[in-house]
């Protein structure tokens, strides 16, 4: 399984971002092999609209099963859920330690965004 968290840094040991779409980092870990990487999304930070659903088509191509994050928009939501990818939010932390919270069943998926568009 392919999931990503939002994450301030390129690291596990980073912080976990609360914003899905404007977060500076993915970090992306396959499951299955053991392996993680980050995926640059700064280029999203200041975006006038569309970050969530730029980051969300990111996320998207790369096979993401679970996005875990700390908030989570309408536009990223229904991008996200119209590519069969589970929403998680309330993560923070190390993304390191989210990742354990949500394998341990302490992160949960939701059922739609809990922040309106253009949080910052």
């Amino acid at each position: 399984m392919k999931i990503a968290i939002t994450s301030k840094g390129e690291t596990k040991g980073s912080e976990v971002d609360p914003r899905f779409g404007r977060a500076g980092y993915v970090i992306i870990f396959d499951t299955d092999t053991g392996e993680s990487r980050a995926i640059d999304n700064r280029i999203n930070v200041n975006a006038m609209q569309g970050a969530g659903i730029q980051a969300a088509e990111t996320v998207a191509r790369e096979g993401i099963e679970v996005v875990v994050t700390g908030h989570c928009g309408p536009k990223a939501f229904r991008t996200l859920r119209a590519a069969g990818i589970t929403v998680v939010v309330g993560a923070s932390g190390t993304v390191e330690e989210a990742l354990k919270r949500y394998q341990n069943g302490e992160l949960t998926e939701t059922e739609g965004p809990d922040v309106e568009g253009h949080w910052a």
